[in-house]
């Protein structure tokens, strides 16, 4: 692995380098100044010069280019990206987006953007096919890519694995509730039977118990108390009568005199 890195360094070396002949311009003062400054390694000197020429030459692609150098030097590969897709787009020549289509693809190898260092390698030997370091760092792309899918691949795999197992739990759980839900329908029905059973005999001993029982001796209870009815009313007659004669035989009281 010691030597794929030094590997990618050496070329992202080669092509900055290289730069020099392809991208020199004179036409500005701060341009000169910052290559001298990057030449002595003073990156943060050499990007803000690299910045004041980008801004007065913003239709450039050799100080966005450039500028991106410096920073990634300064271990700022992800904010170097911005400079070097801005040299992208402003590049006139092939030789220009190869170098700055190669530099992108270093900045994504570093941040294990695998997806689009392959991309950006792809991109530069377009422009240049037989850059061999070019050739030799898409090869390795590919292969980190192949060892290390994207993160929303796994993600994917992992829902669509999630989303699976959902659905059969929700299967297992209706089923199972449905189970439950046949046995409950079945023990109320049996609840239900034995209910109207015991309802019915309830009823059966409830109408059995209102039925007229018979009196001791075969007479009914409810003509026997006919019969108490009906002796009572004579006893009362006869003492009517007994009464009336008594009221009879009794002498008539006078009203008083004055």
């Amino acid at each position: 692995m010691k030597n794929i890195k030094k590997h990618i360094f050496a070329s992202f070396l080669f092509l900055l380098w290289g730069l020099g002949g392809v991208f020199a311009q004179e036409k500005d003062r701060s341009l000169p100044k910052a290559n001298g400054e990057y030449g002595e390694s003073k990156f943060a000197d050499a990007e803000a010069n690299y910045r004041v020429s980008n801004s007065k030459f913003p239709g450039r692609a050799i100080a966005s280019y450039n500028l991106g150098n410096a920073i990634y030097k300064q271990n700022q590969a992800s904010e170097a990206k911005y400079a070097y897709a801005k040299s992208i787009k402003n590049a006139k020549t092939r030789p220009q987006k190869h170098k700055a289509f190669h530099n992108m693809g270093n900045v994504f190898m570093k941040e294990k953007n695998y997806t689009e260092a392959v991309e950006a390698y792809k991109n530069a030997l377009r422009n240049d096919p037989t850059d061999e370091e070019t050739r030799y760092n898409y090869a390795l792309a590919k292969k980190m890519l192949k060892e290390n899918p994207p993160k929303d691949d796994k993600n994917k795999d992992k829902k669509d694995k999630d989303k699976d197992k959902k659905d059969q739990d929700k299967k297992d759980q209706d089923k199972k509730d449905k189970d439950k839900k046949d046995e409950k329908g079945d023990k109320d029905k049996d609840k239900k039977d034995e209910k109207d059973k015991d309802g019915k005999n309830k009823d059966d001993k409830s109408k059995d118990q209102e039925k007229p029982k018979p009196a001791p001796g075969g007479i009914s209870k409810q003509r026997l108390e006919n019969l108490l009815d009906a002796v009572s009313n004579e006893e009362k007659k006869v003492q009517d009568k007994v009464n009336a004669s008594k009221v009879k035989g009794k002498p008539t009281k006078t009203e008083k005199d004055w």
